[in-house]
C-alpha cells in the first residue's frame, strides 16, 4: 500500500475540537443562528482555544483533507473541461445541461455548493493562519509554526484562485469568528455579512499568501500531496499568467523555477495515468489515494468518468478528439479517451453506440488512482506562452521538447501569431481532462471564439450565440445572496 500524505489521513477524526465552517458563517443568520461552540466558545462562554502540538497538526490535516471531496473528485473537472470544447456534460441533470449550453443560473446547484465548499477551504486554513502562531507547547517548534502556517496559506491561495476565477469579485474574509461582544460587534459583523473585494484585492492576497507560503515550505516531502516549493511557484506562474493584464516576465520566471526545481518529464506519456508510477518525477502536486472507502482515501472519481453502468460526466467531445486525429496524436488521445460499445445503455446526440467515448486518465475502478493537480509538462508549455509573447527565443524548442515524447514531429513556426496558436493547441492535447482547458481560454481572451465554432457529432454548430460575455462568470448563488443582503450579483444574471 502506498505512503499516503499523513494530514490527509488525519483528516477530521484527529479534530476533536470545533472549528467555525464557511458554511457555518456564510449560510446561517449571523447572530441568531450561532451555538457556543459555532461562535468558537467552549460551554463557560470563554474563547476555544488551541494548545497543542497536535492540535495545530490536526488543524492543518483539515486543511488538506479538503482536497480529498467532491470539489476535486469532480467538479474541478466539471469547471475547467465539460465547460470547454474538450467535453460536453454527459450524464444528464439540469445542473450540468445548464453548463453544457452555457445557460448557467443563480438557483444552480453546483455553483452553490462550489462557493461552500471553497469558502470551507479558506475558514480552515484562516483557523491555522490565525491559531497556530499563538500555541505555546514546547513540542511545536518555530520552524514547524512556519511551515504549517506556510501550508496553509498556499491551500487558501488555492481556494481564493478558484473563487476570483469562477465568480469575479468576492468576500475576501482572513479571519476568525470569535465571541460576540458589544467591544467587538463591529469587527465581527462583517465576518458574518462580508461584502465582495474586487479581483484585485483578491489577487493582492493570493499572491501575499503564495509568497507567505514559499518562504516556509520545505524543497521536498515524502510525497507529492505535501506543497513544497515547487507547487507555490507553479501556482505562482499559473496566477500571474491568469491576473489581468498579464505579466509574462514574472511568469517566465516563476516557469523558470518549476522547471529548475528537480523535475523531469517522465518518459513514457501513459505512466502518468497508469497508476503504476505515481508520485513520479513530473509530478508537483498530487492528490494520495490508496482505495481504502473507509477512511476516506479512496478515489470515487472514476465512477463519475468511466464505465458503461451509467452515462458518465464529461464525455469528450468530437471536436477534441477531431484534433488529435489531425495530429495523428496516437499516444495522447489513446491515454486520454477510451472508446466503449454501449449498446443498449444510452443513446447519445454526438456519438454512436459502438464508439462511445470516456475520460481514461483517472481509470482505476479499485479507487487507488492519484489526481495530479500540477506537473512539470503544464509549465514547460506556459513557459512557451511567456517566451512567444515577450518576443524572446526558444518557445518552439520547449514545444518540441513536449511533443518529441509522444513521437510527434517538431514545428517551425514564422511568426508570433503561429506560435501563440500552436502553444494552444499543443496545451489542449497535452492537459485535457486536468480541468485546465476553460481557464486557458479565460485567461487569453479566447472563450468566445473558440467555442462559437465548436461543431458537434452532426457537424453543427453547438454554441453559437450561447456564450455571451457575461456568461464568463458565474452568478453568485442566489441562496448566498438571500442570507447576505450585501452580496451583490454579477451583471446579466
Amino acid at each position: 500500500m502506498k505512503k499516503l500524505n499523513g494530514y490527509l489521513l488525519a483528516g477530521v477524526a484527529l479534530l476533536t475540537f470545533t472549528v467555525v465552517s464557511c458554511e457555518d458563517f456564510l449560510d446561517k443568520d449571523p447572530i441568531s443562528n450561532y451555538s457556543n461552540s459555532t461562535l468558537g466558545v467552549d460551554n463557560n462562554n470563554d474563547t476555544l482555544k488551541y494548545n497543542t502540538a497536535e492540535q495545530a497538526e490536526a488543524l492543518l490535516a483539515t486543511c488538506y483533507s479538503n482536497f480529498r471531496g467532491e470539489l476535486f473528485q469532480l467538479d474541478y473537472f466539471v469547471n475547467g473541461d465539460m465547460q470547454s470544447d474538450d467535453a460536453y456534460a454527459g450524464a444528464s441533470g439540469t445542473e450540468f445541461s445548464q453548463f453544457d449550453n452555457y445557460s448557467i443560473d443563480a438557483t444552480n446547484k453546483n455553483v452553490e455548493r462550489d462557493w461552500k465548499y471553497l469558502y470551507k477551504m479558506v475558514t480552515d486554513c484562516n483557523t491555522v493562519i490565525v491559531n497556530v502562531p499563538k500555541i505555546t507547547d514546547q513540542a511545536l517548534t518555530d520552524a514547524r509554526k512556519k511551515e504549517i502556517v506556510a501550508e496553509a496559506s498556499f491551500i487558501r491561495a488555492w481556494a481564493y484562485f478558484d473563487l476570483v476565477r469562477l465568480y469575479g469579485d468576492v468576500p475576501l474574509v482572513l479571519d476568525v469568528v470569535t465571541t460576540i461582544t458589544a467591544d467587538n460587534v463591529a469587527e465581527v459583523y462583517p465576518l458574518l455579512y462580508p461584502k465582495r473585494d474586487s479581483k484585485d484585492l483578491v489577487y493582492d492576497q493570493i499572491i501575499s499568501d503564495l509568497n507567505t507560503a514559499l518562504d516556509g515550505v520545505p524543497v521536498t516531502a515524502p510525497n507529492k500531496g505535501y506543497v513544497t516549493k515547487g507547487a507555490v511557484n507553479a501556482l505562482l506562474a499559473r496566477v500571474y499568467a491568469t491576473r489581468q493584464p498579464v505579466d509574462y516576465t514574472k511568469v517566465n520566471d516563476y516557469c523558470d523555477a518549476v522547471i529548475n526545481g528537480g523535475y523531469s518529464l517522465v518518459s513514457n506519456y501513459d505512466y502518468l495515468w497508469d497508476f503504476q508510477h505515481e508520485n513520479s518525477s513530473e509530478a508537483i502536486f498530487e492528490i494520495q489515494y490508496d482505495g481504502n472507502w473507509s477512511t476516506g482515501t479512496g478515489n470515487w472519481a472514476v465512477s463519475m468518468f468511466l464505465g458503461t453502468g451509467w452515462k458518465k460526466f464529461n464525455t469528450p467531445s468530437n471536436d477534441l478528439v477531431a484534433a488529435f486525429d489531425a495530429e495523428n496524436d496516437v499516444i495522447r488521445k489513446n491515454s486520454s479517451i477510451k472508446f466503449e460499445d454501449v449498446t443498449g445503455s444510452w443513446t447519445d446526440a454526438n456519438w454512436p453506440a459502438a464508439t462511445y467515448p470516456f475520460v481514461y486518465k483517472i481509470r482505476d475502478e479499485a479507487g487507488t488512482s492519484n489526481i495530479i493537480l500540477l506537473r512539470l509538462a503544464d509549465f514547460i508549455l506556459l513557459k512557451a506562452e511567456a517566451l512567444n509573447e515577450l518576443g524572446l527565443p526558444g518557445a518552439d524548442t520547449l514545444v518540441n521538447q513536449i511533443r518529441s515524447r509522444v513521437n510527434l514531429p517538431p514545428v517551425s513556426p514564422t511568426t508570433k501569431e503561429q506560435m501563440r496558436l500552436i502553444i494552444e493547441k499543443e496545451r489542449r492535447l497535452e492537459l485535457a481532462f486536468e480541468g485546465i482547458r476553460w481557464f486557458d481560454l479565460l485567461r487569453t481572451g479566447r472563450a468566445i471564439s473558440v467555442m462559437e465554432n465548436v461543431r458537434g457529432g452532426n457537424g453543427q454548430l453547438l454554441y453559437a450565440g450561447k456564450l455571451q460575455p457575461y456568461r464568463l462568470l458565474w452568478p453568485i448563488p442566489q441562496e448566498q445572496r438571500d442570507l447576505n443582503s450585501m452580496l451583490t450579483q454579477n451583471p446579466g444574471y
